[in-house]
């Protein structure tokens, strides 16, 4: 069984339209890394600051945002989102987060409240999901407290986002005739 025909260049249109239609789509992945890169980033620094349930973490990316993994999932989808160029996807995928990540967090947020005092405090200098443009500071935070752990970083192994993300753009690359006929009805 063979694949899909390769597309057969049309004899009306002119060959810069072509090479134009190549170049678009190195800009749009370009663009999305633009988003996953960051996002993965994001998370992966998250990851090496958070000791779930063993203490409240308000260094490194929690001093920007209280929920740093969740920003870096955001933007790692939505950069796929502009590399498949489709709205619809976008659209379910901000449907998706909105339906997990709210009660997710108000759930995650409630068990904070109850296990630490000064969560409350916390909340009122760092906001939930888009970060501030400057750290907050904390009385009584040590200097260097919660620096980066690489040992945490591998134990929530936060390297598996990483291996996801190549692996869909690799998926991109070897499948993207499919993908463009099932997103956008492409022949």
């Amino acid at each position: 069984m063979t694949g899909p025909a390769p597309p057969q260049p049309n004899p009306s249109q002119p060959d810069w339209i072509g090479r134009w239609q190549r170049v678009a789509r190195r800009i749009r992945v370009a663009w999305s890394l633009a988003l996953v890169l960051p996002g993965l980033w994001l998370r992966g620094y998250a990851s090496g600051y958070v000791r779930k349930n063993r203490e409240l973490t308000m260094t490194g990316p929690y001093a920007y945002t209280r929920n740093p993994l969740y920003l870096g999932s955001m933007l790692i989808a939505a950069g796929f989102a502009v590399a498949l160029l489709s709205w619809l996807l976008a659209l379910v995928l901000a449907v998706g987060f909105g339906l997990i990540y709210i009660p997710v967090i108000a759930s995650e947020e409630r068990f904070l409240r109850a296990t630490f005092p000064g969560f409350d405090a916390y909340c009122l200098r760092v906001p939930r999901l888009i970060p501030r443009l400057t750290p907050a500071r904390f009385s009584g935070q040590e200097s260097g407290a919660g620096s980066f752990s690489l040992a945490l970083y591998l134990k929530h192994r936060e390297y598996n986002a990483g291996i996801g993300a190549a692996l869909l753009y690799a998926s991109l690359l070897f499948l993207r005739p499919v993908f463009g006929a099932l997103l956008h009805g492409q022949r």
